[in-house]
């Protein structure tokens, strides 16, 4: 949700204004989550006795807003800076209004001693600001993560006022703090105590560090150093030392090119801020401290379940990749890529002359995985409709138990899982709040856990024993459309991979199996559709509620196309077991509302044509999605949209992408802005 970004150079002359451009640019990359403000902190020219002072400018509203403010006085903008931290925020409020009082970065005093960035929720923050009002340190905000800042300066005014000898590094002031908080969370810290040194550490909220030096790197992974209890315990008034020994660091226990390496470092939330500056990057672990010092990088783990090393990788994302192009918005972009991210998807993974599928994430586990008990699907919104697209396939292919869970409710009810339970995570982004929790409680039953996202380094991927990467490239639009129809498709390949020996469904592995080979071309055939679509859309682009209904391996779509309508065009809309149409939702159904039955030849068409019989006896007007061909139903439509045959289990991507572009230009049409859509994130990383 809330983006975080920072750039540390060291022994890299850079001017303040390219800073500033830099610090802005990695806001813009990070637009797409969402946010309602912006802020920025940097170094300016000392004042007083002063030696060094830190500036904050924040705004309410977009990036661009922030740009025109900080640029407006550029004195000392040419001033080169060998060293120098800056560190930026985009929010989307959860405590306290949009405003700059509320935005990022939050200080610790008048003076700016201490500055943070804070991305997630802080549980506990009433508790910590009582306490803190109580010894003098009162809030400027409404925000949970002031107290952060705040708690920080507490504890180092009584380490100051201390007669020890020894004095709280940054890294062990920072340590103090994170072991009172409670909550999710991803920080960076900057101050004036500590000029150029940066502090970023996370729980629960993603952070990852771009690494770019003038020598080449050849360093593939660096020691972490842990605490001696492995966990952090504590109380506010303990700032005798630190569970680590920071100052006993040896050289090979960081990040190091060389003893005179120039480095810059970037910190971010997401790679897409960091891409354009370097592909080397370290993803941080739950629990991790990293502290930039000197042009050197030191990571420290809170947490000893974690691995002992961090690996530095190669992002295999590239620049074109989160750019427009030719296209309006990214989430047209996104929905005509459809072809090729099916085909991505798909690519080295399906055996077209063998008829067999292999996902090499799991090959290792598939045995234990076809003894189960049963599989269990845990998701949330788009994630979620991807596993009810395809639980009826997965439940005839594997003949197991198939339960599929919205995360929150899944640990509201403590649902019981048992050992010998698979249990799925489908997430995007991989961050996904409430589906990282319930991994997590599932983890502690011992049950197997599968982890199914689109970002390689998420916190599922790291977290899950074994998985599929959907490869469906970056997603930028708030409102998924590739990234659904790639996780379709990753859960049909693997239903057809638990049922390669089961010689009852040879014929119908070997029709799916020869009906992937071309369903790239399936989907551009639809995606040709897009005039007549559009053309749809203005005949109901005033209408304040449309019905979607469908049933069988419809009823999915259904769903993603209400939910679709509903996060663009802000149209309410709603999915509907056409099954149920009886038992209520007929009540809703007249000559004025907007109807689209989605009907298709399969073994419901019948039952579908005696729900569209009721639309039709009370007046409506359907909408109607149907085979290609199909004329008898087509006469019964006020408007139709014919769609190729493909095996009933797979149809659901071709109806789908109808209702991505009818949402898409509704949106248009209604003047919204389509890539981000108000009071959503793209990535929700906070229950």
């Amino acid at each position: 949700m809330c983006g975080i970004f920072a750039y540390l150079n060291y022994g890299v002359p850079r001017s303040r204004q390219f800073i500033l451009e830099t610090l802005v640019n990695g806001l813009r990359r990070l637009e797409y989550r969402g946010y309602d403000s912006a802020g920025v902190a940097f170094d300016t020219e000392a004042t007083d006795e002063k030696s060094n002072a830190i500036s904050i400018i924040k705004t309410k509203g977009k990036v661009n807003i922030l740009n025109t403010k900080i640029f407006e006085d550029q004195a000392h903008f040419d001033t080169q800076l060998s060293h120098h931290l800056g560190i930026s925020h985009t929010r989307w409020a959860t405590h306290g209004e949009p405003s700059p009082r509320n935005a990022h970065p939050h200080r610790s005093s008048e003076e700016n001693e201490f500055v943070v960035v804070h991305n997630g929720i802080i549980t506990n923050y009433k508790d910590i600001k009582l306490l803190l009002e109580k010894k003098g340190y009162h809030t400027e905000s409404e925000t949970d993560t002031e107290v952060i800042v705040k708690l920080l300066k507490y504890i180092y005014d009584k380490d100051q006022q201390s007669d020890s000898e020894h004095k709280l590094r940054f890294p062990e002031l920072v340590e103090h703090v994170i072991r009172q908080l409670e909550g999710a969370f991803a920080l960076v810290f900057k101050s004036t105590h500590f000029p150029t040194q940066c502090v970023a550490t996370r729980r629960g909220s993603p952070l990852l560090v771009g690494v770019k030096s003038d020598k080449p790197i050849t360093v593939d992974q660096i020691p972490v150093l842990c605490t001696q209890k492995g966990n952090i315990a504590g109380s506010v008034s303990d700032t005798s030392r630190s569970s680590f020994e920071y100052e006993n660091l040896s050289s090979e226990a960081n990040f190091c090119v060389a003893d005179d390496a120039a480095m810059e470092y970037f910190f971010a939330s997401d790679a897409s801020a960091i891409i354009e500056h370097t592909k080397r990057v370290i993803f941080l672990e739950d629990g991790d401290l990293a502290w930039s010092k000197d042009g050197n990088l030191n990571i420290a783990r809170m947490n000893s379940s974690t691995p002992p090393t961090r690996d530095v990788q190669i992002l295999q994302l590239q620049i074109q990749q989160i750019m427009k192009g030719s296209y309006s918005t990214f989430m047209q972009k996104e929905i005509m890529e459809q072809p090729e991210s099916v085909f991505n998807t798909m690519r080295g993974r399906v055996n077209f002359e063998d008829g067999k599928v292999i996902l090499g994430g799991l090959v290792s586990h598939m045995d234990y995985i076809k003894r189960c008990r049963r599989l269990i699907f845990i998701a949330c919104g788009t994630s979620y409709h991807s596993a009810v697209a395809t639980r009826q396939l997965l439940e005839e292919l594997t003949e197991l138990p198939v339960m599929v869970e919205l995360a929150s409710d899944f640990l509201d009810r403590s649902t019981p899982i048992f050992r010998d339970d698979v249990c799925f995570f489908i997430s995007q982004s991989g961050e996904t709040a409430d589906t990282l929790m319930a991994l997590r409680y599932c983890k502690t039953r011992g049950a197997l856990l599968v982890g199914i996202t689109n970002t390689v380094g998420s916190s599922i991927s790291r977290e899950t024993m074994c998985g599929v990467h959907i490869n469906a490239g970056p997603e930028i639009g708030v409102a998924s459309t590739k990234a659904y129809t790639s996780q379709f498709l990753s859960l049909v390949m693997f239903a057809c991979m638990m049922a390669e020996d089961r010689i009852s469904k040879k014929e119908r592995l070997r029709d799916i199996i020869q009906a992937l080979k071309v369903f790239p071309d399936k989907i551009s055939e639809v995606l040709k559709l897009d005039d007549e679509i559009k053309s749809l859309a203005q005949h109901f682009a005033t209408q304040k509620s449309l019905l979607v209904m469908g049933r069988g391996y419809q009823f999915a779509t259904c769903l993603e196309g209400a939910l679709k309508i509903k996060e663009i065009t802000y149209m309410h809309s709603e999915g509907i077991l056409a099954g149920e149409l009886k038992h209520g939702p007929l009540a809703l159904v007249d000559e004025d509302m907007p109807v689209l039955m989605i009907a298709l030849r399969d073994k419901t068409y019948d039952k579908c044509m005696n729900a569209l019989q009721q639309v039709l006896a009370r007046k409506g007007r359907p909408i109607i999605i149907c085979s290609k061909g199909d004329e008898e139903t087509k006469k019964l439509g006020y408007f139709c949209v014919e769609i190729p045959e493909v095996p009933d289990c797979l149809a659901g991507v071709l109806t789908v992408i109808p209702l991505q572009l009818l949402s898409f230009h509704l949106a248009v049409l209604r003047g919204y802005d389509v890539d981000f859509p108000r009071n959503l994130a793209k990535s929700v990383t906070v229950e």
